[in-house]
């Protein structure tokens, strides 16, 4: 993984490309696989790399993507917020559940 790939969009279809093709939502402080509706413990997850983007113009534009996977699973996805006063607490609460890998 880069440190970089450019915009928000740039960095999503880059990391789609490397296997994060699951779009993560959150529920109860959850991580949700929205297309199975299958909920996934934070335990069984572990957040690979976090990217920030803040907007050049709008502070509504700043948000935090991050690139998740379970070997549990075999599964890889990713997870958008915001930050600051734009971050979703449930959101903010189930990242903080979550080991970084490093």
């Amino acid at each position: 993984m880069k440190e970089s790939y450019g915009t928000l969009s740039e960095t999503i279809n880059a990391l789609k490309k490397e296997g994060y093709t699951i779009d993560f939502n959150i529920r109860e402080e959850q991580g949700v696989h929205h297309q199975a509706d299958m909920i996934l413990s934070p335990d069984d997850f572990k957040i690979d790399k976090v990217y920030r983007f803040e907007g050049a113009t709008n502070p509504d534009d700043q948000s935090i993507l991050y690139a998740i996977s379970s070997p549990k699973f075999g599964t890889k996805g990713l997870l958008v917020n915001g930050y600051g006063i734009s971050s979703e607490e449930t959101t903010s609460t189930l990242i903080e559940k979550l080991k970084t890998h490093t």
